[in-house]
């Protein structure tokens, strides 16, 4: 291939045999839940930070209570949404709904009150059940709201009234009617609507993504076989629970029967990593990059910079050999980690391939997976046996991927629109013929958005989102994604975005939206001249680019972009 970003190292492994149980729908992970016994499920803060662990079987019991709850409720069937923090409460609900054949409808607890008033309106939801934060702010909408009759508090001590329903009240009826004899329904039909989901995209507009049983579990029994995790590692839940990515690879998890420790916190995080000590992790690449950051900076205040480089050079050397001495060199950077830390799955944004280099020096593997919402949300993860590094990797078994019309590019192969099919595809969205028109082909294959190509070996490389594309006068495209990876290995630069402007006379100029890193600059420095530091910094990166890729103007901001709750820059808000 003829551009070197595609010159990548193929990194392998043994290849190990996948020992699970796949689950096809809500009550197949039930009943392997169950089979996981007193294994601890989750390790979880309460409101007061103390500590508590739930066990697989006890976890399973609370939801057979809460369906029967429901079910004598009258709420079976219904939609019901669900917001608030990662909690086994979140995720008893979420199985239950599903148990009873009711329509889950997970909410970002970030949203505004009169978004989710009006989401709710939209879709008709019957009730909602929340974390404490939202108490008293729904105290309007369980008087006016036109379809709204339930609302389930999902912690704290709260009484039956009018419209109020409390989780534990809900589990207290069902627990007496599981004594009764309830028993979940004997099946659920995996192709009808199963769960709701309101995304912006990057658009700003919201659309309501539909998903089947079928969608969700088909991800997370290809998740299980795809992921080099096993029945002994332990994660750190981290991401927001109502994005599909964390919600999908947490199902695999189950699967598994992995143990699942959450984060209270994102300033607790790496306090956190060193109480739970874990030995894998889901993230984003932002989540990525601030610990690497966060690495060579407290290498460099302790004047032992040189010293870590010299240890991966040594290490590398020794590993060429056939001694891998990583794990102990590198102790201490490990030990920010738990000291156990083998493997991160990264998803929800483009890694600079150079990330997953730095993280194998140290003896940390990172695999790269894809996605999108409406994919339920996986569609390719990289090998684990046989990563190429800056490829997302193949297409997992539950769809198929292909490339839409393009071109041969500069890659030598054919660079066009990445398109998927499969049983990771959604039903559609909520009452939008229009978005439902333009999100596939006459074929039948949903059209991701997002550009692509896939190499000889099935692997999918990203290279870019086809909605930022930015045209330039001559015709030439331009994914700012790609240039953003170069200059955010510029430790002076926290952030960044970059952006189309025109120029006059029909020409098209690259501009650098900067959020400086301010720990990386002279602490006097005025704007001036932080501006004229990363202009050459900028400067020596465009040499590096062909001439229609280079950024001609770099712009500064105060303050951080804004970010969706999956840490991804709100690009359609950056003017």
């Amino acid at each position: 291939m003829k551009n070197k970003k595609f010159k990548v190292r193929v990194h392998k492994k043994p290849k190990t045999e996948r020992i699970f149980e796949p689950a096809a729908d809500v009550l197949d992970l039930l009943r392997i839940v169950r089979g996981h016994g007193d294994k601890t499920l989750f390790t979880y803060f309460d409101r007061t930070h103390t500590l508590h662990d739930i066990t697989y079987s006890e976890f399973e019991g609370n939801v057979k209570a809460l369906a029967a709850g429901l079910t004598a409720a009258g709420l079976s069937g219904k939609k019901i949404a669900v917001i608030g923090h990662t909690s086994p409460e979140w995720f008893t609900v979420y199985f239950a709904v599903l148990a009873t054949g009711g329509v889950i409808i997970p909410l970002d607890r970030e949203l505004e009150i009169s978004q989710i008033d009006g989401f709710m309106k939209w879709v008709s939801a019957d009730a909602i059940a929340y974390s404490e934060q939202f108490g008293e702010k729904f105290s309007d909408m369980m008087e006016n709201h036109p379809t709204l009759r339930t609302f389930i508090p999902t912690e704290g001590d709260h009484e039956k009234s009018g419209c109020v329903l409390p989780l534990s009240a809900l589990i207290e009826e069902g627990r007496k009617e599981v004594e009764n004899g309830y028993e979940y329904p004997e099946e659920v039909d995996r192709e009808k609507l199963s769960e709701m989901l309101f995304t912006s995209g990057t658009t700003g507009t919201s659309k309501c993504v539909m998903l089947s049983q079928k969608n969700v579990f088909s991800v997370a029994t290809a998740a299980v076989e795809t992921v080099d995790f096993n029945p002994d590692d332990v994660t750190v839940s981290v991401l927001p629970v109502h994005h599909t990515y964390e919600l999908a690879i947490t199902l695999g998890e189950m699967i598994y029967g992995m143990h699942v420790c959450i984060n209270d916190s994102l300033s607790h995080t790496l306090k956190n990593f060193k109480l739970f000590r874990p030995t894998a992790l889901i993230l984003v690449p932002l989540f990525v990059y601030t610990i690497h950051k966060r690495i060579w900076a407290e290498a460099k205040k302790k004047g032992r910079e040189n010293l870590l480089k010299i240890g991966i050079i040594a290490s590398g050397t020794a590993k060429a050999a056939g001694v891998d001495v990583r794990r102990r060199v590198f102790s201490e950077v490990l030990e920010a980690f738990g000291g156990r830390l083998e493997k991160i799955i990264c998803g929800g944004a483009p890694l600079d391939p150079l990330m997953i280099e730095a993280f194998e020096n140290f003896g940390i593997s990172i695999y790269e997976g894809y996605g999108i919402t409406e994919c339920s949300p996986l569609a390719a993860v990289t090998p684990y046996y046989a990563r190429k590094y800056g490829s997302v990797g193949r297409a997992v078994p539950c769809c198929e991927v292909r490339i839409g019309d393009g071109a041969i590019g500069e890659s030598g192969f054919v660079e066009g629109e990445i398109q998927v099919k499969g049983d990771n595809v959604m039903l559609g969205y909520f009452d939008n013929d229009e978005a439902n028109e333009a999100a596939f082909t006459d074929d039948g294959w949903f059209c991701t958005g997002d550009m692509g190509l896939i190499d000889k070996d099935g692997y999918i490389f990203i290279t870019g989102r086809k909605k930022s594309v930015i045209v330039l006068e001559n015709g030439k495209n331009v994914f700012p994604e790609e240039i953003e990876e170069y200059l955010e290995n510029i430790s002076e630069i926290a952030e960044c975005v970059v952006v189309g402007r025109d120029a006059g006379d029909d020409k098209v100029e690259l501009v650098a939206i900067v959020f400086p890193n301010k720990d990386e600059l002279p602490e006097d420095a005025d704007d001036g001249e932080i501006l004229k530091i990363i202009e050459d910094k900028i400067t020596a990166v465009n040499k590096k680019l062909p001439a229609f890729k280079r950024i001609v103007k770099v712009e500064l901001r105060d303050s951080e972009f804004e970010k969706t709750t999956s840490k991804k820059i709100k690009r359609h808000l950056v003017k």
